[in-house]
């Protein structure tokens, strides 16, 4: 008969075998390395912190896969491959880059019904913008605790530091996070853990305290030296965040469709639509979406057969689309404007062709809209 137990013999503290036979007493150390095999999920964001978490535990041994909850705000590399100014940035979703850097298996979990109730409702509030922080990292982490439950994996780490960020990264709230989310102590930040109390993993010895680290405060040089010496030379820009909520003008214009529409639910097409094209709005029954370069107005396209679309077939412009009940003197001055902010702005008369999304069309000549006319009011 074989009884395991666990004793401190150090950082490792390896499992101890006593094997008792009729005649004999046998004393056998299991190593840290033969013992069983700790998981850990991390939650990758794409961002240098979470590559660098995931990186320290990783070096310790632990089994580690990512986890990314996509909540339809974070679509940063979308964005970056139909904007022609964003040419030189990655065209990629940053979370699955960093998992093909690390090696490791990545979940992608849709959680966009479900973050509706943190984003309507957030209890702690709202930082700068519409970024509900303290309550959507609470929201993740609770929602990775479910996941290493239904999975058999033992601890959950995540990429935040000491005072990195006003809300939802300070020393006061950071505990706000593992108690509303349940994680408790199963929830470790290998990047300031040294600033923390210990953790479960740490206190059972799955990972050893002295390998982790003590960041604290918003300057990224420390996490920037820890990437050059692991040998990663590229990764998303250190002082970045890929959540829309976080811009003011998406929060505006967010704010903008709620105040406009009949409740503050959304659907994925909303959410994506605000971040593309000029938003103007002539009325309050209705908004202009006018795409600003040909990557915007071929996104657009796929939006025709939902919306009325206006573009000129005289002059060349963009693809503009019409949110709302536009009537027929709306469809009017949302042609002069589009006519506006193409090649015969400077025309006096410019051809218009409106196509509604059941197929019909109708064409209209009209002068394009002055710039004394334009209402600065109008931009959302």
């Amino acid at each position: 008969m074989c009884k395991l137990i666990r004793e401190n013999l150090g950082e490792a503290k390896p499992a101890i075998c006593y094997s008792m036979a009729p005649d004999s007493f046998q004393l056998v150390i299991i190593p840290h390395s033969m013992s069983k095999q700790r998981k850990a999920v991390s939650l990758i964001s794409g961002g240098l912190d979470s590559l660098l978490a995931t990186k320290v535990i990783m070096e310790q041994g632990i089994h580690v896969e990512g986890i990314n909850f996509f909540t339809g705000f974070c679509v940063e590399g979308h964005t970056h491959a139909i904007r022609k100014k964003d040419g030189s940035k990655p065209k990629r979703n940053n979370a699955l880059w960093v998992a093909e850097q690390l090696g490791i298996k990545l979940h992608i979990i849709d959680v966009i019904e479900e973050y509706k109730e943190v984003l309507l409702n957030p209890k702690h509030g709202y930082g700068q913008n519409m970024n509900p922080c303290l309550d959507c990292k609470g929201f993740m982490v609770k929602k990775a605790l479910q996941w290493i439950q239904e999975n058999n994996f033992d601890f959950i780490i995540t990429g935040e530091v000491v005072g990195q960020r006003p809300m939802s990264q300070r020393r006061e709230t950071m505990p706000i996070i593992q108690r509303e989310s349940g994680a408790g102590d199963l929830l470790l930040r290998p990047l300031c853990g040294k600033n923390l109390p210990e953790t479960l993993p740490e206190r059972e010895g799955w990972i050893n305290r002295e390998g982790l680290y003590d960041f604290s405060g918003r300057s990224r040089k420390p996490q920037m030296a820890l990437a050059d010496k692991f040998g990663f030379e590229e990764y998303a820009q250190p002082a970045g965040g890929c959540c829309f909520l976080t811009d003011k003008k998406y929060s505006d214009k967010l704010v903008d469709m709620w105040e406009h529409q009949s409740s503050r639910d959304y659907e994925l097409d909303d959410i994506m639509l605000l971040k593309v094209g000029r938003h103007i709005r002539p009325n309050d029954n209705f908004k202009m979406i006018i795409g600003r370069e040909e990557g915007e107005n071929k996104f657009m396209e796929g939006y025709r057969k939902q919306f009325i679309s206006l573009f000129s077939p005289s002059h060349r412009g963009p693809l503009v689309l019409i949110d709302g009940d536009a009537n027929d003197d709306d469809l009017e001055l949302a042609s002069r404007i589009a006519a506006r902010f193409g090649k015969g702005k400077t025309a006096e008369q410019v051809d218009m062709e409106i196509n509604f999304p059941n197929g019909t069309q109708k064409a209209i000549t009209v002068a394009p809209l002055s710039s004394e006319e334009m209402k600065q009011e109008w931009s959302v």
